[in-house]
């Protein structure tokens, strides 16, 4: 590892290495649920937990970055019925590939998360809606609740009274994209069609079966037992020369870089020390394009390697941080094709709630296969970005924009290969043999 392996801050990833990290035994020496002891004590007094999470500075760790403490204090008083937690696994973005790791090595931080969140809520009743493809995932979080409950950790008369009831239900879900909307994500586990719905009301208000309700990510609420063990100044420590972005994150590299994987440090960190830790870019090659918030966010190029990663910064710079699956192209790779392939995966994951999402992603596919195939017109370029921005703040919910967002900046940056591709197919300038990374240990 290189030097700025320093600035490495394994928190969430700290004992993915041991043997069966999974376990609660394992968990449990690592100084597992002592953070939900300390919270039981912190609870006595009402909205502790909540301001704790205030003050550290936690936002979402889903994509929008949203306060997550301010979010939990958006419920309205109790009045005597249910208020739910529930947790946004349904990863299912390209290149995203933070949660899965998380639940699969360290599902037990989550659920000590989830108690932590549903004291400060006053909920009884916490859901995960996860990924119905990922089996080995589910069936590891059935485990870990099942053990969780036989521990006494959760279930009926826990707490050191022994007089709060605490249930979770792992939840498998069909597979859709949209689902990680948050109100679809709500009408699916109601058992409806995954279709995000009108807002206000808000989840916080009327959420799962129209009760008040927070929804939040998985690293969102696995960060919480690290703040309610060690403080909100130690989480506000890491990250601190950023304008407004607390804490550690899990950074997903992919791509053409020496060691693809998952790279937890703190925010403020910048694109390049990053590629450093990673290797950098494979031998031989250049660094071209990357998506830093994932498919979903605005391209970024060698001039933004100094950038800070922060939600403000990213976002100063032209992008979005959102879930910080760094995606890391070079110079073999088109762009045409690249965004092509993400515009199919738009396209097909797309509700058909709304018009613009709808009807433009379908366009958007038509004209950037034939781009593709080197049958596209110069015309066709002033008409993508013309779909592309008819979509943009257009759509419904988020999706829309997720998908546009990425054309338009291609066409911002890298105009000239659209031209190019009006006469030349894509699979002629950039053949697959050159690209395919398999190709070089031999498969």
């Amino acid at each position: 590892m290189t030097q700025t392996a320093g600035k490495l801050t394994p928190v969430l990833s700290a004992n993915w290495d041991h043997d069966r990290s999974w376990t609660l035994e394992t968990y449990r020496k690592g100084g597992g649920y002592r953070a939900v002891e300390k919270a039981w004590e912190l609870n006595k007094e009402p909205g502790v937990l909540t301001n704790m999470v205030k003050d550290s500075g936690l936002r979402g760790r889903g994509g929008a970055g949203f306060p997550t403490g301010l979010k939990w204090s958006f419920l309205p008083p109790p009045d005597g019925g249910p208020r739910y937690l529930v947790v946004n696994a349904d990863e299912s973005e390209p290149g995203t590939c933070k949660d899965i790791p998380v639940m699969m090595a360290n599902p037990h931080l989550l659920i000590e998360g989830m108690v932590i969140c549903l004291m400060a809520i006053g909920g009884h009743h916490g859901f995960i809606y996860l990924r119905g493809e990922v089996v080995h995932v589910y069936r590891r979080l059935l485990a870990a609740v099942r053990e969780a409950k036989e521990a006494g950790i959760i279930g009926k008369g826990v707490g050191p009274n022994g007089d709060y009831d605490i249930d979770i239900t792992v939840h498998a879900g069909a597979g859709a994209y949209i689902c990680g909307e948050e109100t679809a994500l709500l009408d699916s586990l109601e058992g409806f069609r995954g279709q995000p719905r009108l807002k206000p009301p808000f989840p916080a208000v009327a959420g799962l079966y129209a009760r008040p309700t927070v929804v939040n990510n998985v690293e969102s609420i696995a960060s919480i037992p690290g703040i309610v063990l060690h403080g909100p100044d130690w989480f506000k420590s890491m990250g601190a020369d950023t304008k407004n972005s607390s804490g550690h994150g899990i950074f997903s590299l992919s791509g053409h870089v020496k060691y693809p994987g998952q790279y937890e440090a703190p925010f403020g960190i910048t694109m390049r020390e990053l590629l450093d830790m990673a290797g950098g870019i494979r031998d031989g090659h250049e660094l071209k394009f990357f998506a830093v918030g994932g498919s979903s966010a605005p391209l970024c190029t060698q001039d933004h390697l100094d950038m800070k990663l922060g939600y403000e910064e990213v976002m100063e710079a032209g992008s979005m941080l959102a879930t910080r699956a760094i995606q890391i192209f070079d110079e073999t790779v088109s762009v045409v094709r690249v965004i092509s392939r993400w515009t199919d995966f738009y396209q097909h994951e797309s509700c058909g709630k709304c018009t613009p999402c709808r009807e433009g992603t379908y366009w958007m596919r038509q004209i950037l296969h034939r781009f593709e195939a080197g049958q596209g017109r110069e015309e066709d370029i002033d008409l993508l970005e013309e779909i592309a921005r008819n979509i943009n703040g257009r759509s419904f919910c988020a999706l829309g924009d997720a998908a546009a967002a990425p054309v338009l900046s291609a066409l911002e940056l890298f105009r000239e290969e659209f031209v190019d591709a009006c006469s030349t197919p894509v699979a002629e300038q950039y053949p697959i043999a050159k690209s395919a990374l398999f190709n070089e240990v031999g498969a």
